[in-house]
């Protein structure tokens, strides 16, 4: 789950790590008024998607007349489709360098690691394609933790005076307890920036908990799901492993292996999926008919496709689910469904019966799914 900035900047506050002064507002009036408590400021947009800057969703005001007009303007925008509902109003600092510095998850490795580099600012995505020797990486051993040798790393790297040893392993201490404290899959600052006055001072941050850890944070509990789409809370709600994407196939299988193998036919053969949507094994009649029920009603799938392999997942289950979300949604849209294994025949002569077909090889199905979305999007 991911935190706003405003969010993320008070964990690193508490954990000792500087930051700017600042406040979130909500109105342009709010806005107005902490420009006038700290004077020239930036005003950020708080949205959950990357790129904010150079969307416009990061501006300076000089004057607190000026903060007024920015955030009407931000508050009444979206940044990268993300509605903007909120503003972080900081004091603006003179910055003579902008570093970058990250703790997070190498899931290879199985372990935390730094990233560090003298090229702050720019998104560690780019960083790592355009400059990959310029990114240093110091793991932590899971055992012994942070040690303050990884701050004189952090320091030769940085190119930084000794003089700020103590800062850097403070602040790298703390990301450290963050991380454990949080169950953190990251913690960033980008850009960490070295003031015109030669302090260290967080001007974003990032901060990502693991979904599954929420239960020991109950303060961040009320948070999840609130960055989700209606389509994946009510997924999630009902249980299954559920992704929106941007297509107009709906995507509805048993194995996530099955799932993603699904999508990537939509793909090659030149489809766009709409969603990753798992049943998960040994799916009842009542659980497909509300997976189905779920795509039916999407407004952006014009052809649902079920492709079921069946083991300790009946066929004669998933058909009978089917029938009933199409009785019950009442909503006319084309299903194409492939289903293979337990109790096959019979889930094909309940779809017969209804009128629907099932197909046998998965690349069949896939190419008369992108068919009838195609011949749907032609005519519409």
């Amino acid at each position: 789950m991911k935190l706003y900035e405003y969010e993320s900047k008070e964990i690193a506050l508490r954990y000792g790590i500087p930051v700017p002064r600042g406040r979130v507002a909500s109105s342009p009036d709010e806005a107005q008024q902490v420009a006038g408590e700290l004077g020239a400021v930036v005003l950020k947009a708080q949205v959950l998607v990357g790129g904010r800057g150079l969307a416009g969703g990061v501006r300076i005001a000089e004057s607190p007349e000026e903060a007024y007009a920015i955030a009407r303007d931000l508050l009444s925008s979206s940044i990268r489709g993300e509605r903007v509902e909120r503003l972080l109003v900081e004091e603006r600092v003179c910055i003579g360098r902008e570093l970058y510095l990250s703790l997070t998850l190498d899931r290879a490795a199985r372990r935390l690691v730094y990233l560090i580099s003298e090229m702050g600012g720019v998104e560690i995505e780019e960083l790592a394609r355009r400059y990959p020797e310029k990114i240093h990486r110091v793991y932590v051993d899971p055992v012994v933790g942070y040690t303050d040798y990884m701050a004189r790393e952090a320091l030769r790297v940085l190119n930084l005076p000794w003089s700020l040893l103590p800062e850097v392993a403070k602040i790298m201490g703390a990301m450290f307890r963050i991380a454990m404290d949080y169950d953190a899959e990251l913690v960033e600052f980008n850009p960490l920036a070295l003031t015109c006055d030669g302090r260290l001072v967080a001007l974003d941050a990032k901060v990502i908990v693991d979904d599954n850890a929420l239960f020991r944070r109950p303060e961040l509990q009320r948070l999840y799901g609130r960055d989700m789409s209606d389509y994946e809370r009510r997924a999630r709600e009902l249980g299954f492993s559920y992704v929106e994407l941007d297509g107009d196939i709906g995507v509805i299988c048993n194995g996530a292996g099955l799932t993603m193998a699904t999508m990537d036919s939509i793909l090659y053969f030149g489809g766009r999926p709409a969603n990753f949507l798992d049943l998960g094994g040994g799916a009842s009649s009542e659980r497909v008919r509300e997976a189905a029920k779920l795509m039916l009603t999407h407004p952006r799938v014009r052809v649902l496709l079920v492709n079921i392999f069946g083991g300790i997942t009946r066929c004669d289950e998933v058909a009978r689910g089917i029938v009933e979300a199409t009785k019950e949604v009442g909503v006319s849209k084309p299903i194409v469904v492939r289903m293979l294994g337990t109790n096959e025949e019979e889930g094909r002569r309940i779809l017969t019966e209804y009128g629907m077909q099932a197909f046998s090889e998965m690349d069949e199905a896939v190419r008369r799914a992108i068919e009838i979305a195609r011949q749907i999007s032609s005519a519409g």
